[in-house]
């Protein structure tokens, strides 16, 4: 195995722990609704590995993210299909945000601020919306509505948008932040 393969596989095993850890973390984790749903800093890692490896390795690690937590047991899973979706796929689409990974790199080498910024806001925002869409997917197919002559639809929509519209803007600061302050970090990879 050469040395850039093992790089990658060691950057994805450990950046999908520091999501697990961080989304367990009560310090760092605002868990919004019971049935699932948090405001947490846990999507940056998963967007900091598709940044510097590219989609599949922000695929790889958001799909083994989703794995750990039915692994340990923070699943809320009530069939096998709705828990594929909710944690399988919609963590998985995450990795999305890796499409905008050479654009990224090319505007930091570049010295345009603007350029990266808009690159990381445009891939937080896509892996981001990708995962929206699959929780309120599940939301739709396999859960009633919790507030009775509620449209499903309607309550899927709010349930997941009051956690994932606050995580955007978290993760769009927090990974614009470490990327500024460290640009190396971003460019040593793949």
């Amino acid at each position: 195995m050469n040395s850039k393969r093992t790089l990658f596989l060691i950057e994805v095993a450990i950046f999908t722990a520091l999501a697990l850890v961080l989304d367990l973390a009560p310090f760092l984790s605002f868990k919004v609704w019971a049935q699932g749903g948090s405001i947490s800093l846990a999507m940056i890692p998963i967007f900091i590995v598709a940044f510097r490896w590219g989609i599949k390795g922000g695929l790889l690690s958001g799909f083994l993210w989703g794995v750990l937590q039915i692994a340990v047991g923070q699943a809320w899973i009530m069939h096998w299909l709705q828990g594929a979706i909710d944690y399988l796929v919609a963590f998985t689409v995450l990795g999305f945000a890796g499409i905008f990974a050479s654009k990224i790199k090319n505007a930091l080498k570049e010295g345009n601020t603007k350029a990266y910024f808009s690159y990381i806001l445009l891939g937080v925002i896509i892996g981001s919306i990708l995962r929206f869409v699959a929780h309120f997917v599940a939301g739709i197919v396999f859960f009633e509505s919790a507030i009775e002559g509620m449209n499903v639809w309607m309550y899927s929509f709010l349930y997941n948008i009051s956690y994932i519209a606050p995580s955007i803007i978290i993760c769009t600061v927090a990974v614009y932040f470490l990327f500024h302050k460290q640009p190396r970090t971003l460019l040593s990879a793949a």
